[in-house]
């Protein structure tokens, strides 16, 4: 790798030779200090080593310098020793990107190539006073080619090396083939520019150099950073090619090479922004993606955990009625054996027994729709055939626990449209919570009321499940409708959030309205209104 920069260098410098002052190899174009400038940016200290060789080599067999070793030595010392001194410090202090990604990273590259051609150009040219190879007032004629030369290798060709070594593994035959026929298209524009420019000659070819920005400009707002260094690249091989080629002496080329300048530092700061804004397009583009993917991955692992909800949900809604059935079956089963028994009560009971049975399939069917379609299943309801078929379900189970359960429904109530099961199965926790509750005291007096009313204001029904059983305490309720939470020994605490999810999948919503003993009152509303848009 070395050595190939070091041919690289050697063979760069023998070609941008042009022009020389007193028999010094100084001149305003050094497309290879601009190769090594970059090696020392992105590998430090052997890259400032390898430009020190190179230099000398250059001095002495390419160039065939006639100064003192001693001279020669210092001069690729002190020019590879103040760039690398640069370059690490632009890299160690001011955090360069060798990517160059950013703008800031683009000012800092071209900053500290400015700093290290000034160091040069300054001890350089004192180094060449001290030797006696060049007056005091050959300072400027001296200096400013050097520094101009400099800078617009660095600036030229660094970028452009940087950006290919960052992106080497993105380079594609098929994507370069694509990028073919407009290529040749800023290749000829840019070579019309330049002939214009150099043809013409004096003064007037000066002032035409603003058609250079033209392709430059369109090279870098198309493509990035990446279309201004190869757009900048062209433009300068032709124009020193140009220059050489019409025998434009040194003055000149110095100036037009100063003109360049300014042209490189506008091409490579539009490049620069258009890359952060393709970079920022493209982040926002790839954040967008694992969003969607987090969004995919959530929404899974929130149909698992719906899955496993609705698994409790089912195995709490079901054992109720099954229970039902079970005590029905035995009391059934028990009449038939006694001789003499009560068949009329027995076939109510086998009755009932069906009608449990029927009601655990409907929560299963309407609990595998409610998964499926996420919504209820709706279908018109009236009021109080609904509450009296919930009634029939479990007033069997209160009778057998000396429960009184009554019944008060308005007659002005309208027909709401909602899923009959569930609503049915809100009443049935409700009134079964309120047994459970009244045998768990002991009561021998219990009584359960069921009211149905119509509100206004907004329009509404609201139903109360209320009991004279011993009360809800105050930690209870304050979590009562919290995922399990509950005071029975067997209890899931899945009931009443089954309710909430239930009545708020209706637009309504759940709450306890009294707690205190011998007058506890559970109330949920179904708005009419959103009950009409289901």
């Amino acid at each position: 790798m070395a050595g190939t920069f070091l041919a690289a260098y050697v063979a760069l410098e023998w070609v941008s030779s042009i022009y020389e002052y007193k028999s010094l190899p100084i001149t305003p174009w050094d497309p290879g200090l601009g190769v090594l400038f970059a090696l020392i940016v992105r590998a430090g200290l052997p890259g400032g080593f390898v430009l020190c060789v190179g230099i000398i080599i250059a001095e002495i067999f390419v160039l065939q310098s006639q100064r003192e070793w001693l001279v020669i030595i210092a001069t690729g010392a002190i020019t590879s020793s103040s760039y690398t001194f640069t370059a690490a410090t632009a890299r160690r202090y001011l955090r360069l990107d060798v990517g160059l990604t950013h703008l800031r990273d683009v000012l800092v590259l071209l900053g500290a190539g400015l700093v290290g051609a000034v160091i040069v150009a300054v001890l350089l040219t004192a180094l060449l006073i001290a030797a006696g190879q060049i007056g005091t007032g050959d300072i400027l004629a001296a200096s400013v080619p050097l520094l101009v030369g400099d800078i617009i290798g660095i600036a030229v060709i660094s970028p452009l090396l940087l950006r290919f070594a960052f992106r080497r593994r993105e380079i594609a035959l098929g994507r370069l083939l694509s990028f073919a026929p407009e290529g040749v298209l800023y290749i000829a524009v840019i070579g019309a520019a330049l002939w214009a420019i150099i043809g013409s000659g004096g003064e007037y070819g000066f002032r035409l150099f603003y058609l250079l920005f033209v392709p430059v400009v369109v090279a870098a707002v198309r493509h990035g950073l990446d279309g201004a260094c190869l757009s900048l690249a062209v433009t300068q091989l032709g124009l020193v090619g140009l220059l050489h080629l019409y025998s434009y002496d040194a003055r000149a080329f110095t100036e037009f090479q100063a003109l360049m300048l300014v042209l490189t530092a506008t091409g490579l700061i539009v490049g620069v922004v258009v890359s952060e804004r393709q970079n920022s397009d493209r982040l926002v583009r790839e954040a967008e993606a694992r969003l969607k993917e987090k969004e995919a991955e959530a929404t899974q692992a929130a149909r698992f955990n719906l899955v496993s909800g609705m698994a409790s949900a089912l195995a709490h809604e079901i054992n109720q009625p099954m229970t039902a059935a079970r005590a029905l079956a035995r009391s059934a089963q028990h009449i038939l054996r006694t001789p003499h028994g009560d068949l009329m009560r027995a076939d109510r009971n086998l009755t009932t027994m069906i009608a449990e049975i029927d009601h655990a399939s409907g929560v299963v069917r309407h609990m595998r729709d409610f998964l499926r379609r996420g919504r209820p299943h709706v279908s018109t309801v009236e009021i109080r055939g609904m509450l009296e078929e919930a009634l029939t379900l479990v007033r069997a189970e209160a009778s057998e626990n000396q429960i009184r359960i009554e019944l008060d429904v308005s007659s002005d109530l309208p027909p709401i449209h909602g899923d009959r099961i569930q609503l049915q199965q809100v009443v049935l926790n409700l009134i079964r919570n309120a047994i459970e509750s009244i045998v768990g005291a002991r009561q021998t007096d219990g009584c359960i009321r069921v009211v149905a009313r119509r509100l206004d204001a907004p329009q509404r029904i609201e139903i109360g499940v209320s009991d004279n059983g011993p009360g809800v305490s105050d930690e209870l309720a304050e979590r009562l409708f919290h995922p399990l939470t509950t005071s029975k020994h067997e209890g899931l605490g899945l009931g009443l959030p089954i309710c909430t999810s239930i009545v708020e999948a209706h637009g309504g919503r759940v709450w306890l309205q009294t707690r205190r003993a011998g007058a506890t009152e559970f109330q949920f509303s179904l708005p009419l209104e959103q009950s009409r848009a289901m």
